[in-house]
C-alpha cells in the first residue's frame, strides 16, 4: 500500500481543455448547478484533485446525486449532464446496450 496518498496534482484538466485548479472549482456554497459546474466537479475528482468524500463534504451532495453525474458523464459527456435531456440521454444509452 503507498503511504503517501496525500500528494495530489495541483492541477488537472477541466472538462473543456483548460487547466483546473481548487481555486477555479465552483464555491462550496453553490446552489445552482450548470452543466460546467457539474463536469467541473466530476474532472476534479477523476483527476484526483479531490477525492469523493471532500466534494460530498463541500458541496453537501449525496453519494447517489453525484455519482449519477460521474455516470452522465461517461455515457454522454458533458451533455449529459443536461436536467432537460436525461431521459433522453438515458434512453439513448439503454439503446446502446441492447445492440
Amino acid at each position: 500500500m503507498i503511504e503517501n496518498q496525500d500528494i495530489r496534482p495541483a492541477q488537472v484538466i477541466g472538462p473543456l481543455g483548460e487547466p483546473l485548479t481548487l481555486d477555479d472549482l465552483p464555491s462550496p456554497q453553490t446552489k445552482r448547478w450548470v452543466v460546467r459546474r457539474k463536469a467541473e466537479v466530476v474532472a476534479a475528482v477523476n483527476g484526483g484533485l479531490l477525492s469523493i468524500d471532500e466534494v460530498l463534504d463541500r458541496y453537501s451532495l449525496s453519494l447517489e446525486e453525484f455519482a449519477s453525474w460521474q455516470r452522465a458523464v461517461d455515457r454522454s459527456g458533458m451533455q449529459g449532464l443536461r436536467v432537460t435531456r436525461i431521459q433522453h440521454y438515458r434512453d439513448l444509452y439503454e439503446r446502446q446496450l441492447k445492440y
